[in-house]
């Protein structure tokens, strides 16, 4: 089964601007990079080819003595069974960290030789650029950040009617209580299996939970050892702690990231590097407290106060060891954690939607906190996550008596609809949350 990504529509953006720089594709491991490449390529050109540098070392070679692209493709060509053509022809220089005479070339093939179409991705690109000292031509190149599977893309594959039925939405208005069942029975599903693209496949052709968590699991166990592959030693247990903490830290009642749920003792000095190679490999997402909603967002982050989500709601559920059951059934013991999933996917469907910068959180003082606030042109919006039906609590209402947002936005269980400038949208829903920002 193969997912429609909706990254395809960059790519194809992209193949018909004047002004194309190569793409250099960042993200996780996992998460599809090259096989969304490899179809653009298939799809769209004539011929699709690809220099895995990890696989094939001797590609390099291509790379030793030139930077010079006509005279780098004419090596590079006696590997290929297809031709090298300008506008015809897409190129993809595959696990590119592993030459940084190629990554360096992108700068030659923006400057000189624009007519070649060329893609490139590597794994866990941050880490080995900050490793190996390698330097990126910024600048000259388009850095383009890809994310796992999101609920929209899952709907639209596991679900195609009633996929089309919420794109044709254009208000907030209620959604009949079959399509909103619907919606919530998918996104049941979703949150079991998460974005990363062998375990949706094991969902969607219905191979059986087991299969699903065994997907999963292979791929927290590749991270595990990705972990002493790319970190230095002296990094990896503190890199490891962190990543098997999350559950903990998120199963609080303030999620909000402490040092001692790692262990007693620990410091902020001690697991800066550790959070930061993590935050690389686009493994987590860290979330930072602001005490005022200004414009912009940036200039009032509190930098030592922070909550800290996985990378995909999917591997968060199997790394805490939560079985499918408790998500598709329910479970009284399952809380403070219930929210914090809530919180990740909805946190997945916002980084997803084109050109998102990662949210933040508010707070004031002990007495209110709002799970993300986002600059939407010149408004600042505040968003509130409920796991449920249930969508009692004074925060969002602190907020808005005190800064009178425009917009204010609650996700949960419950159906669509606008109440003054209060947007009440279904979690399934916030993949299109962009759509209903609107007067």
């Amino acid at each position: 089964m193969q997912i429609r990504r909706d990254i395809e529509a960059l790519f194809l953006a992209w193949k018909q601007s004047e002004n194309r720089k190569p793409i250099l594709l960042q993200g996780a491991r996992q998460i599809g990079k090259t096989w969304a490449m490899e179809k653009f390529g298939k799809d769209h050109y004539d011929y699709c080819v690809k220099f895995d540098f990890d696989r094939h070392p001797e590609y390099k070679d291509a790379f030793a003595n030139s930077k010079e692209p006509e005279r780098v493709l004419k090596e590079l060509a006696i590997y290929s069974n297809v031709p090298l053509l300008p506008e015809k022809t897409l190129v993809i220089f595959d696990e590119i960290q592993e030459c940084e005479e190629a990554l360096n070339s992108l700068k030659y093939f923006y400057e000189d030789a624009p007519q070649y179409h060329i893609m490139a991705a590597g794994s866990l690109l941050g880490v080995a650029v900050k490793k190996r000292r390698m330097s990126v031509p910024v600048g000259k190149v388009r850095l383009v950040r890809m994310y796992p599977i999101s609920f929209r893309e899952f709907l639209q594959s596991s679900d195609p009617k009633t996929f089309e039925y919420i794109e044709t939405i254009q208000t907030a208005e209620r959604l009949p209580t079959m399509v909103l069942n619907k919606l919530l029975l998918e996104y049941k599903r979703y949150m079991v299996c998460g974005g990363m693209p062998e375990a949706v496949v094991a969902m969607l052709e219905n191979k059986g939970m087991a299969a699903v968590d065994e997907a999963l699991q292979g791929i927290l166990d590749l991270y595990e050892l990705d972990f002493a592959k790319y970190a230095d030693p002296m990094e990896i247990p503190r890199i490891r702690s962190i990543w098997h903490s999350l559950p903990a830290q998120l199963s609080k009642e303030n999620h909000k990231f402490i040092y001692k749920v790692i262990r007693t003792g620990a410091r902020s000095k001690d697991y800066e590097d550790a959070l930061l190679w993590l935050n690389d490999a686009g493994m987590i997402t860290q979330v930072f407290n602001v005490s005022k909603p200004g414009i912009p967002l940036s200039g009032y982050a509190e930098r030592d106060a922070f909550k800290v989500y996985a990378c995909d709601c999917g591997l968060l559920r199997r790394l805490a060891r939560v079985t499918p059951e408790v998500i598709t059934n329910g479970n009284a013991g399952f809380t403070e954690f219930k929210g914090a999933l809530a919180e990740n996917a909805v946190l997945q469907s916002l980084m997803a939607q084109s050109d998102a910068e990662v949210p933040y959180y508010w707070t004031s003082g002990n007495t209110a906190e709002v799970e993300f606030v986002i600059q939407h042109g010149a408004e600042i919006v505040p968003i509130e996550v409920k796991a449920e039906e249930n969508v009692g609590g004074k925060s969002l209402t602190v907020y808005n008596e005190k800064y009178h947002p425009k917009y204010r936005v609650r996700f949960s269980s419950n159906n669509l609809q606008r109440n003054g400038n209060m947007l009440s949208i279904p979690s399934p829903m916030a993949c299109w949350l962009w759509k209903f920002l609107c007067d």
